[in-house]
């Protein structure tokens, strides 16, 4: 019997990481032979690290927090959506040798949003935090769904200003850093910054969330993330933690590497139960 193909998910930190669970749930119901852990390396490692793990025999892997724009750096061929982007989240092996670097994020955010939560964005402003690889890969499938218009805020203004000229051609896009954040309420905010795995919160003002908005971030945990508890805190509609993303962006990225879209409502649905308990 051959040996399973060889993927995983690099990041620093990356032991919290689902997406061993995920793609070993997805490779069972399709029944692919494959292999899937975690790699954590810091940011002066990643270039190497990618280079030995395609060298030993892998086939794919998974980019998350802070390695994205190494990623795009590092690939020999991109995708047009991450090209788009200007950040990589999966990496795969082609032929001669060659490593493809894809975006999935804003896929998986936006198949989410509308399918698992059923959240239209149509015609509704929206407030995404921060201007990172993340919120890089969802800008452009975010401006996909036609919001009214989109402000992106983040701590260094000229980061944001940059996605801006990035993706001023899709829809109405303004750059704001967090002391310009007034009280005037949006109608969905997206956390699209990494401070949540530290525990943290950005600096928020209070109004910018009502009893009509509907706060949504893109990490998780086992319970409330610091922004989905300040938004519930708050009185928000609705706040809603990222694992859906997780799944969807997930299933994406199997499918480049295997050609099959797996069913992700059962894997979601088992996650979320594994979490509860």
């Amino acid at each position: 019997m051959s040996n399973p193909d060889r993927y995983a998910v690099i990041g620093h930190p990356v032991s919290h990481s689902r997406s061993p669970y995920i793609h070993s749930r997805f490779a069972a119901q399709t029944g692919q032979s494959m292999s899937y852990t975690t790699i954590d390396a810091k940011p002066a490692d990643f270039e190497t690290t990618v280079r030995r793990f395609f060298a030993e025999g892998g086939k794919g892997l998974n980019v998350t927090v802070p390695h994205k724009e190494a990623a795009l750096q590092l690939a020999d061929e991109l995708t047009p959506r991450a090209r788009r982007a200007g950040a990589v989240n999966v990496l795969a092996l082609r032929a001669g040798g060659k490593i493809l670097g894809d975006n999935t994020d804003g896929a998986g955010l936006a198949r989410d949003l509308l399918n698992n939560h059923r959240i239209n964005i149509a015609g509704r402003r929206l407030l995404l935090l921060g201007a990172g690889g993340a919120a890089r890969g969802a800008v452009a499938p975010l401006l996909g769904l036609k919001p009214s218009e989109m402000t992106i805020v983040n701590r260094n203004v000229a980061r944001a200003r940059e996605l801006v000229e990035r993706f001023s051609d899709l829809g109405s896009l303004h750059a704001i850093g967090y002391q310009d954040l007034g009280n005037d309420p949006y109608d969905l905010v997206i956390n699209a910054t990494a401070a949540s795995l530290a525990g943290e919160l950005p600096a928020l003002p209070p109004g910018i969330v009502s009893s009509r908005s509907i706060c949504y971030d893109m990490y998780y945990g086992r319970d409330e993330t610091p922004f989905t508890r300040w938004a519930l805190q708050r009185g928000c509609a609705r706040a809603i933690m990222g694992l859906g993303m997780l799944v969807e962006q997930a299933a994406e990225s199997f499918y480049l590497w295997r050609s099959m879209r797996p069913d992700t409502a059962s894997v979601l649905s088992a996650l979320t139960a594994e979490l509860r308990a």
